[in-house]
């Protein structure tokens, strides 16, 4: 094991330090991995399937929200998709079932790898940094999660049910293969959930140096237009889905503004100190 006081550490030291954090992290994926493997029938039918029903909470949400602005004619209201999942390989409900438990693995155990790259980086920051590793753990898994729920519960529902109602041709009929489906489910939770952690990147940023509150502020205009672009590539491509996705984004981005704010407000106080 490498030494933890940062002044006697080498960069060899350096290097061994962090291969143990990644074999704990590793080590912790695998085991929550296995857990999730255990319980595949049951994430598979009640998380991985769940969203290809009609009585998924989103859908009933959307037909009642529909029906209360005068549309009844939605596909939000239909009785079934009108697709099919499907195996065509021979092993690729097998990998489904590893990779799904791999994802699922890593999801439950982002906590322990925050906690691991904390400790890995925080030998390095003064005492009074340190102090706030606990709440920088729970607050980086809080927005994780937050964002995983939210593609699972908003992008995804709404990708599936575009994608699924969408036809060129009624020749044609949707057999989506299962690897297919599985990975519209895995990008956009993931994608969200990363996309969250928005304000705890702009804070870091903002620590050392290369992002301003002032900066945000003058570069708002083209922010809403990465996001535009942002959402429309995690969403399908209709105006409302995008609008939907585009919002919690925006608040996330004027959210990461006041921490920027914070943060250098806090930094000229430290500076005030020293200079007295």
């Amino acid at each position: 094991m490498a030494k933890t006081n940062t002044e006697e550490m080498s960069f060899l030291d350096h290097l061994e330090d962090l291969r143990w954090h990644l074999i704990r992290i590793t080590l912790s994926i695998l085991i929550c991995a296995t857990v999730a493997f255990i319980f595949s029938k049951w994430i598979f039918k009640y998380v991985i399937f769940a969203p290809k029903q009609m009585d998924f909470p989103t859908y009933k949400w959307l037909c009642q929200a529909s029906q209360f602005i005068g549309i009844n004619d939605t596909t939000f209201c239909a009785t079934e998709f009108p697709f099919k999942i499907q195996s065509l390989e021979m092993s690729a409900q097998f990998s489904a079932d590893i990779w799904t438990s791999i994802y699922a693995g890593f999801i439950i155990a982002f906590p322990y790898v925050i906690y691991q790259f904390w400790s890995f980086i925080s030998p390095g920051l003064h005492s009074s940094e340190r102090k706030y590793s606990r709440g920088f753990i729970i607050i980086t898994s809080l927005l994780f999660f937050l964002g995983v729920l939210f593609g699972y519960y908003i992008v995804t529902p709404l990708s599936i049910n575009f994608l699924a109602n969408y036809s060129v041709s009624p020749d044609i009929v949707n057999q989506f293969q299962i690897s297919s489906y599985i990975a519209l489910i895995r990008s956009s939770s993931l994608a969200s959930g990363f996309v969250f952690e928005l304000p705890i990147i702009i804070y870091f940023l903002t620590k050392i140096g290369l992002v301003t509150p002032q900066l945000m502020k003058k570069y708002r205009k083209f922010a809403l237009v990465i996001v535009l672009i942002l959402s429309a590539v995690i969403t399908p491509p209709d105006l409302a889905s995008q609008v939907i996705v585009a919002i919690p984004i925006l608040i996330l981005y004027q959210v990461s503004i006041y921490i920027s704010k914070v943060v250098v407000r806090n930094q000229t106080k430290k500076e005030k100190k020293t200079h007295v």
